[in-house]
């Protein structure tokens, strides 16, 4: 055969094998360019079809949700606000043992890939097609998922709401967001912001709180054993919590731990060893209620959620940082004051009333259904209300059935014990629990340097700083008496301490009213107005109220700071309208502070994420009274310590500088029946009140001995004193209050009370009252 003639070793393709191998590039453009067309109408959201993806500016400034964090005026972090507690951290404050674990267990190949590992797709496709279950998602694709809430409703389209589409086009924006991701992050970014936003379960978000809750200990302290524990959580936090399902957490622990070994982070024989160890942990979740200053973290929040409001900002998500006015080391002396002195008042009332219920009426008889009517105005009866309806029979029952629960006590230092008690036993274990409200302010600046409103904020919950008002009795005095310095008297001014009826009209009916002094005597001697201010003389007071006006003494009382609804009748200066101890204590701020009103206020400063400070707050003052009559009502204040009994000469038991100087001004204040104990205490410094009272009015001591303010109240605001004096680093010195600034033309400086023989008040002769400016030294007491 010739050379031509051979055939040739290598056939000519086939018209037909052509034509597929044509096809085949058709199809796989198209299909290329369709995919690409489909991602592209994905990622603009066509027609509203597939829901919104991250916009660019978003991943270039992603915003999880951050704990807003709440600091003292030192510097000192005492609460958060959130949502999902989670606090940022630095990749340097990461421990290098726990980001090896991640990678090795989570995404091997995670630096080899731009955010989409198609090897461990084509491992989900194989899996898939052996009926098996398999992740196949990076960690920039978790990342995208955990940052930008990706399946939520929010970020439906119009197809979204197909079954298996949806899945479909949430994973294509999984896997657009995290190309998109890689393109704008290091490695290192992204495993920070990875680590920072993830559920590691029992309420902690991101490793800084995790590594806290878990192990009491930072992120960049983690040992390996403890980082393989929080990485296993990754799959499941609760199904491998190691508080909860402590095996499952070992075995998953120790999962992670062999895959350390497997990709050579740590040897094999270190990951056998470790595998062997128990999980020791350091479990305490963060909540809401931890820390110091708990219910002034209240009032701070609704503060600062009203100004988030008008700023657009989220106070549980945007990680603010707010700087308060408390001083820590305050807080701590005040927290600590109210628990000495409530113990010891509780184990008082207790013995005065020993078996017998203290919810009296007014004759000192047992109210009948007390606890019954008690019951019924709580949630908890309320839910019983809802589920059995008027099936009052199952209702009982279940509000006497007996459980273990845990209870207040002040009997241990844990403040708690475990008890057997049902609904009804508890309520009525409760009610006999006083309660009580303490807060300090700085008179001149109006800031808020300590404030305790309650005994115990886990158990009592309600404020009786801010959100309680009672009758404040007697400390509602001053601002008659300012009232009359302000009109034309003076503290030498003298009137008489007799028996007084005053006619007057209220909503168009006629009325008397005839008040009676502390111990229902009187003296019927000519005394000082300042006298009687420090000694609390009712019927002078009531005597003042009426010739100045008990209008005034209301708009007065209103234009100090008092902004609760004050009735204007007669016994208005005895304290007969409820106010809370928080405008008390502001209004007496204006004495002070030389006749400015001060706004108290909690908030300085507060920064974003970054640190930037978005908004400073100012003290905001208005002069309200002459300074004439600012410095003398600050002169009568300090009559309740240096006039003749005197109602805060308690305090003269307590180390409060008198030997060197110290002046203290004050106003004890005691309601009907000893419901209210109340102590306002005054100093160059600061402002203190303190409250002591029932949950009810009807529940309080029987006797003038124990319940009256200069006993229950005043003994907090002595040992918080004493306390604030023997630490010097505080900055509170002993001294006098300050000189006046403009020439005092009233007189002041008086006898201000001259004995006389006791006598049967009853038969006291009226004598003629002095009218504003002519009191003097020579006035004596009348007698029959």
């Amino acid at each position: 055969m010739s050379e031509q003639e051979q055939p040739n070793s290598t056939p000519k393709p086939t018209k037909a094998y052509a034509r597929l191998v044509n096809w085949l590039w058709r199809f796989f453009a198209f299909g290329l360019i369709g995919f690409l067309v489909y991602l592209f109408l994905v990622d603009i959201n066509f027609l509203f079809l597939f829901g919104a993806s991250p916009s660019l500016d978003k991943l270039e400034n992603p915003k999880t949700e951050l704990a807003s964090e709440l600091y003292t005026a030192d510097g000192v972090l005492i609460g958060k606000y959130f949502r999902e507690n989670r606090s940022p951290v630095k990749y340097e404050k990461i421990s290098p043992m726990l980001v090896k674990a991640l990678i090795a267990t989570e995404d091997a190949r995670f630096y080899n890939h731009s955010g989409i590992d198609p090897e461990a797709m084509l491992g989900v496709v194989a899996a898939v097609a052996k009926g098996e279950s398999r992740g196949g998602s990076t960690l920039t694709q978790q990342l995208a998922k955990n940052l930008y809430k990706i399946r939520t409703e929010k970020s439906k389209g119009a197809l979204g709401y197909i079954p298996g589409v949806s899945t479909l086009i949430n994973k294509t924006k999984e896997w657009i967001t995290a190309i998109k991701l890689e393109q704008n992050y290091t490695k290192q970014e992204i495993l920070t912001m990875y680590l920072n936003t993830v559920d590691f379960g029992s309420n902690s978000f991101g490793i800084k709180v995790a590594a806290k809750t878990f192990f009491g200990t930072s992120p960049d302290s983690l040992k390996t054993e403890e980082a393989a524990v929080l990485v296993g959580l990754l799959k499941a936090p609760t199904t491998y919590s190691p508080r909860f399902n402590p095996e499952n957490s070992m075995r998953r622990r120790n999962v992670v731990l062999a895959q350390m070994a497997k990709y050579r982070v740590i040897p094999q024989h270190m990951a056998d060893s470790l595998s062997a160890l128990p999980i020791v942990l350091k479990y305490k979740v963060e909540n809401h209620y931890d820390g110091p200053a708990t219910y002034f973290r209240g009032a701070v929040s609704e503060y600062v959620k009203r100004w988030c409001n008008e700023n657009g900002y989220d106070l549980y998500r945007d990680g603010l940082k707010i700087y308060t006015t408390i001083d820590s080391r305050l807080q701590a002396l005040a927290e600590q004051a109210m628990e000495k002195r409530m113990r010891d008042l509780q184990k008082k009332f207790y013995r005065h009333w020993g078996k017998n219920n203290p919810w009296v009426d007014d004759k000192d008889k047992e109210i009948p259904g007390f606890l019954e009517a008690s019951m019924k105005r709580t949630e908890y009866y309320k839910a019983l209300k809802k589920k059995y309806g008027n099936d009052q029979a199952a209702i009982e029952a279940e509000l006497n059935r007996p459980r273990v629960m845990k209870v207040f006590t002040w009997d241990n230092d844990s403040l708690e014990k475990t008890v057997t008690m049902s609904a009804m036993d508890s309520l009525a274990y409760y009610k006999r629990i006083l309660r009580a409200g303490m807060v300090t302010m700085d008179p001149h600046s109006g800031q808020i340097k300590a404030w305790v409103g309650g005994i115990n904020f886990k158990y009592f919950k309600y404020d009786h700083v801010k959100q309680a008002k009672r009758q404040p009795g007697s400390t509602f005095k001053p601002f008659v008496y300012v009232t009359a310095i302000d009109k034309g008297y003076s503290p030498c001014d003298r009137m008489q301490d007799k028996r007084i009826t005053i006619n007057y009209m209220e909503n168009g009916e006629a009325k008397s009213w005839s008040p009676h002094n502390a111990d229902y005597h009187f003296s019927g001697a000519n005394i000082t107005i300042r006298h009687a201010m420090g000694k609390s003389i009712n019927s002078i007071t009531a005597q003042l109220t009426e010739k100045v006006g008990w209008e005034t003494v209301a708009e007065y009382a209103k234009k100090l700071g008092i902004k609760s609804k004050l009735e204007a009748v007669p016994s208005i200066g005895l304290g007969s309208s409820d106010v809370s101890l928080f405008e008390l204590v502001g209004a007496y701020g204006t004495f002070v502070n030389n006749g400015f009103r001060t706004e108290p206020m909690y908030v300085t400063r507060i920064e974003d994420r970054n640190g930037n400070v978005i908004h400073t707050f100012m003290p905001k003052q208005k002069k309200v009274l002459s300074s004439e009559t600012a410095w003398l009502m600050t002169y009568m204040l300090k009559g309740g310590m240096e006039e003749q009994g005197g109602t805060s000469q308690a305090l003269w038991e307590y180390d409060l500088g008198w030997r060197k100087g110290n002046e203290v001004g004050g106003k004890t204040g005691t309601t009907s029946n000893h419901s209210d104990g109340w102590y306002v205490g005054v100093t160059k410094d600061l402002i203190t009140g303190v409250w002591v009272g029932g949950d009810d009015r009807s529940i309080h001591f029987r006797t003038s001995s124990l319940g009256e303010g200069s006993k229950t109240a005043l003994p907090v605001y002595g040992i918080f004193m004493e306390n604030v004096y023997k630490n010097p680093d505080l900055g509170y010195t002993f001294g006098r209050f300050p000189k006046p600034t403009v020439k005092i033309r009233k007189k002041y400086m008086c006898q201000s009370y001259i004995p006389k023989p006791k006598v049967d008040s009853l038969q006291i002769k009226d004598a003629q009252d002095v009218e504003p400016g002519d009191g003097g030294e020579g006035a004596t007491a009348i007698v029959p």
